[in-house]
């Protein structure tokens, strides 16, 4: 992608229509003979480090040619500019993720004293060294008994017994974070030594200096933190002293409940961290290679596997639904006979996979409502999620599906999550508990699934598409919550896509479909943020360094196919097809599309945890620029130019 194209001034609706067919033949040829699409989901290195290391501490048989596939692409993304790894595309120096991609590559046998070795650790020690590592790097380090379990904070698996009414709790939690810690409390508790049959530590990444670490949670509270911090003393303290029959029925019980999670070959939570912490946490407990449980949670990891002909990676997780669901509405976008019965194929796929008689955890929160959610994954039954609800649901009501049950079944799980602020979060309601970011082991800050801007955007975008009135009780409780989280500039935050422009693009198309008129102050204010910030080129971009704790708002970055879409799509939601912004940046899209069809681009414009962990959808700029392309080309040649669905 040439992020400093300049773009034409003026555009011609022909090139937009040749630009459409094109982009539209090329995701149809990337259409799975079943009707579904699915793309890479890359994360940063840790993924694939960890995988390495899963494999060590298992002692499994070595295969070294998708060893060294790994380490080239370990090798590939390493920092040229600070030597050791990033936690996106071109961003700084992140020691958890450098220690851990060291550690696998001298695992896979790189020497330490190679060039780009001897960086990486010059890089790691200036940076305060393997001290300074996050907890679940420091946990994997124990696992290894490369680092002390002394540094990691006591969570005692008698947790999972504790009622619910007990200020920590699994319930109080995000799913992720349920998911990944049950397996782990029982490591934790069991201590297990990986058999790491090369022998290989990490003794030369150790600074000797007091580690000096950061929490990336907003906003932490000094007595909170005190008082959790004073908790784990008393823990450590008291470690060994638990009632051995208590003991035994705590980690019995996560054993079950992670077996009744366990998701067949799609894994615990369908979640890389906790397929991994449930296979090591079987072949903690005795369970043998064959065992069913064990055997499936092992295969439920290779199935992230993707590899290239030079190059392997381990996916954190797969996007199935949410590819197929919004390459879907591109394809609706882009119309036609042949486009149009590639989207509905797309949705016969989908309908099968809404989750209709499973309770999931959700229901903690919201016993009696009924299961209707589909979930991101193939499979992921106990833990659906409103966002690709809303867009499924959305979808088939475009498509005018006969069977109007799974749209039905959809509209009345997400309002029966909706929390009480006005809110939707995206697995769980009123999962609000701020509080536990200050736990010790939650220095990743994302311990917790609140409401959001882009996800109730989502659901209120499905209501309103679906004929919720505007006055309706719930449906102006969503409305009152985005006009409050709308930001002083006239942005919102976006917590699953990076980040303001992704926010603004999905709350400007729920006013929309609401009915609030352009000239509403709320929508006037973010059409003029967004058209601010548009860059020289014409295109949209966005760092992932806008979620810094500063919170000083959108970073600016070199134009991105898909963030420059949903500006697009945003503005267009809003009136603004005929401003001359959105010529430009349809013009900037345009100049851009690859001979393929396509639009490159390497940089992450996904979210997974805010500062934490990012994600690059290779599916993003394949729907999402077409979808707004043809949508400009659709507006411009009506009369109308309100945008009448949902998204």
């Amino acid at each position: 992608m040439l992020d400093t194209l300049e773009a034409p001034t003026r555009l011609d609706l022909g090139t937009v229509d040749a630009a459409v067919d094109r982009a539209a033949s090329a995701l149809t040829k990337a259409q799975r003979p079943d009707g579904h699409w699915v793309f890479e989901l890359e994360a940063d290195c840790t993924i694939p480090a960890e995988y390495v290391l899963l494999r060590h501490y298992l002692g499994e048989p070595d295969d070294l040619e998708l060893e060294a596939k790994i380490g080239r692409y370990l090798r590939r993304i390493q920092s040229a500019k600070h030597d050791g790894w990033s936690l996106f595309h071109d961003g700084a120096f992140d020691v958890s993720a450098s220690v851990k991609a060291y550690f696998a590559l001298k695992m896979i046998g790189d020497p330490v004293d190679a060039p780009h070795m001897v960086r990486a650790r010059e890089a790691i020690l200036k940076a305060g060294g393997a001290e300074a590592v996050n907890v679940f790097t420091r946990i994997q380090l124990a696992l290894f008994a490369a680092g002390p379990w002394s540094e990691v904070p006591t969570m005692p698996p008698e947790l999972i017994l504790l009622p619910r009414w007990f200020p920590i709790h699994l319930s109080r939690m995000s799913y992720w974070a349920r998911t990944v810690v049950v397996p782990l409390l029982v490591l934790c508790a069991l201590r297990p030594c990986a058999r790491n049959p090369r022998g290989i530590k990490v003794d030369e990444l150790y600074s000797g200096q007091k580690p000096r670490r950061l929490s990336q949670a907003e906003d932490p509270k000094w007595l909170w933190t005190t008082g959790f911090n004073a908790l784990d003393r008393v823990l450590k303290a008291g470690d060994g002293l638990w009632p051995k029959g208590l003991r035994k029925k705590a980690i019995d019980t996560c054993v079950s409940w992670v077996v009744e999670r366990l998701n067949g070959e799609d894994g615990l939570g369908a979640i890389y961290p906790a397929m991994a912490n449930s296979v090591m946490m079987f072949d903690l407990l005795g369970y043998p290679e064959d065992h069913p449980h064990r055997a499936i949670a092992r295969k439920s990891v290779e199935n992230l596997l993707v590899i290239h002909e030079d190059e392997a990676y381990c996916q954190p997780c797969v996007s199935p639904v949410w590819d197929t669901a919004l390459a879907s509405h591109a394809m609706m976008e882009a119309g036609g006979e042949a486009n149009v019965a590639r989207a509905q194929a797309g949705l016969d796929w989908l309908k099968p996979l809404q989750v209709l008689d499973v309770e999931g955890d959700w229901v903690d929160q919201r016993p009696g409502v009924r299961p209707g959610g589909w979930a991101f994954q193939y499979n992921n039954a106990h833990y659906p999620d409103l966002d690709d609800t809303a867009v499924v649901v959305m979808a088939m009501d475009r498509a005018k599906v006969a069977d109007r049950m799974p749209i039905e079944r959809g509209l009345e799980w997400t309002v029966g999550l909706q929390s009480k602020n006005g809110g939707w979060g995206a697995f769980d309601a009123d999962n609000t508990a701020d509080y536990l970011n200050n736990l010790p082991f939650a220095d990743h800050g994302a311990l917790l699934d609140p409401p959001t801007a882009d996800v109730s955007a989502r659901c209120v975008s499905m209501l309103a598409q679906l004929g919720e009135p505007l006055d309706s009780p719930r449906m102006a409780a969503a409305i009152d919550y985005l006009r409050r989280e709308q930001e002083p500039e006239g942005s919102w935050f976006g917590r699953w896509g990076v980040n303001y422009i992704y926010g603004t693009w999905s709350v400007l198309c729920a006013l929309n479909a609401a009915g609030l008129p352009p000239e509403d102050p709320t929508v006037a204010k973010a059409v003029a943020w967004l058209k601010s910030i548009q860059n020289p080129d014409g295109g949209w971009g966005e760092d992932c360094d806008s979620y810094a704790l500063d919170r000083k708002g959108h970073t600016p970055a070199p134009s991105t196919a898909s963030q420059t879409a949903w500006a697009l799509l945003g503005l267009m939601a809003a009136g603004e097809a005929d401003a001359p912004e959105v010529e430009r940046g349809v013009a900037w899209l345009a100049a851009n599309q690859g001979a393929d069809g396509l639009w490159g681009q390497e940089h992450y414009t996904g979210g997974g945890f805010p500062r934490v962990f990012y994600l690059r959808y290779h599916g993003y700029p394949k729907y999402f620029p077409l979808w707004a392309m043809a949508r400009y080309r659709n507006l411009k040649r009506s009369n109308d130019r309100r945008v009448s669905v949902g998204m």
